[in-house]
């Protein structure tokens, strides 16, 4: 199992590229299969979440070849098999994307309960009940949800959905079906983040007609056909706000090449307040820190707030920073398990219920921690990069499912890490 050997202390300067988003991927690699004409997906990221997703769409009969420039040439059209196994979606939780694109284009889909990152319960249910809105009949037996149209029904039918809870899996896979769907569908309490802006200009290309996406209403006009098309996925916003989170903890000065700020507008806001300096400038974002900034009180929320998926890498600035912090996690119930592993770094944090309260320290010292989730792994990268000594981060499978090549890219801006096989 691969680790990452830090020897922290180094301020972080240069040049970083930012990947195209996992989260604008995934789905968008499942909104392929809408399609029986080719279709190139470009910007990629080279992630083990794409590699887990590519794999099952060809076992489905896709053909799907990554390209050296990072796009991906997908063509559906012998597609025979529309089911997702368990052995293929129990480490990754989207494999449910391909549950509405299945539904729509074949009525019919057997799509196994997914897996993904222990982060706490994000139930299915809401995507079943929105389809089944949709007029199609799901049953889930065995660990599997199995879905078809009714009997002399050819095509789901549009309609108004509005989910009890704001969910951006949901939102795709309800935006996909509707695309095909037999007249017109309105969701309401949608999801917002740019990753849905993305594929709905994704589908508009492939000739669906969508209005509202990346608001809370969102109206789709299913038509009889999609097309193939060419897209760029966007960039990654985590990841951006990752490294930002990682210069302002060491230190320095860098250009984040391809980081959007008008999609990071509440993390710039908190670290700004931190004492950071981000300057958007043509092209990105340029991010300079030097000395203890002061710790940031904040409360996850959905899009355009502060997202979950930035918690724990803000945290790892707010345990060397000054003064108290208190974070609030709204999102997922078990989203602090990166909390133990940082106090062995020598943090002082106290965790209670949906709250944790630290108290900024002048140093950490180097430790062995172990990831437990995605974005805790980058956290600890995070912290190893400030403590003084070696850090030596285990299990950062984690990490490989959702940053590609993060220790090249640090080493590129002058960290001392490496990979130990």
């Amino acid at each position: 199992m691969d680790k990452l050997l830090i020897r922290g202390g180094r301020p972080l300067a240069g040049e970083v590229r930012i990947s195209g988003a996992k989260n604008a991927a995934l789905p968008e690699l499942c909104a392929a299969l809408l399609t029986d004409e080719p279709m190139t997906l470009q910007n990629i990221p080279r992630l083990q979440d794409v590699a887990t997703m590519l794999k099952l769409i060809r076992n489905m009969g896709v053909t799907a070849e990554f390209r050296s420039d990072n796009s991906v040439l997908i063509d559906s059209k012998e597609l025979h098999f529309p089911e997702a196994p368990y052995e293929m979606v129990k480490t990754m939780r989207a494999s449910v994307l391909a549950l509405g694109p299945l539904l729509a284009r074949f009525g019919e889909a057997t799509v196994s309960l997914p897996g993904g990152c222990a982060i706490g319960s994000r139930p299915v249910d809401q995507h079943i009940k929105g389809l089944q809105t949709m007029g199609a009949e799901i049953v889930v037996e065995h660990g599997y949800m199995i879905a078809k149209l009714p009997k002399g029904r050819e095509r789901l039918k549009g309609a108004s959905i509005t989910t009890d809870m704001i969910t951006v899996t949901g939102t795709e896979n309800f935006m996909m079906a509707a695309s095909l769907a037999e007249g017109e569908t309105v969701l309401e309490n949608a999801a917002q983040e740019p990753e849905i802006t993305d594929l709905g200009e994704m589908l508009i290309a492939m000739g669906a007609k969508i209005e509202g996406h990346g608001t809370s209403r969102i109206r789709i006009q299913g038509v009889d056909k999609l097309h193939g098309a060419t897209h760029r996925v966007v960039s990654d916003r985590i990841e951006a706000g990752t490294f930002l989170c990682a210069v302002a903890a060491t230190g320095g000065d860098v250009f984040v090449r391809d980081a959007r700020a008008d999609h990071l507008g509440a993390v710039i806001d908190l670290l700004r307040a931190a004492g950071a300096e981000i300057q958007a400038v043509e092209g990105g974002i340029r991010v300079r820190a030097s000395g203890r900034l002061k710790a940031q009180s904040f409360r996850t929320t959905e899009y355009p707030g502060f997202p979950t998926d930035m918690q724990a890498q803000f945290m790892a600035l707010n345990i060397i920073s000054e003064g108290p912090a208190e974070v609030t996690e709204t999102i997922f119930e078990n989203r602090f398990m990166h909390v133990n592993e940082m106090v062995r770094l020598g943090a002082r944090i106290q965790v209670d219920g949906k709250v944790a309260v630290s108290e900024g320290v002048e140093r950490l010292s180097g430790a062995t921690v172990m990831a437990t989730d995605l974005r805790a792994s980058a956290s600890l990268v995070i912290a190893g990069l400030v403590a003084d000594g070696e850090t030596l981060v285990d299990r950062i499978y984690h990490l490989d499912r959702g940053y590609e090549q993060m220790e090249h890219k640090l080493r590129q801006l002058g960290a001392d890490i490496e990979r130990i096989k």
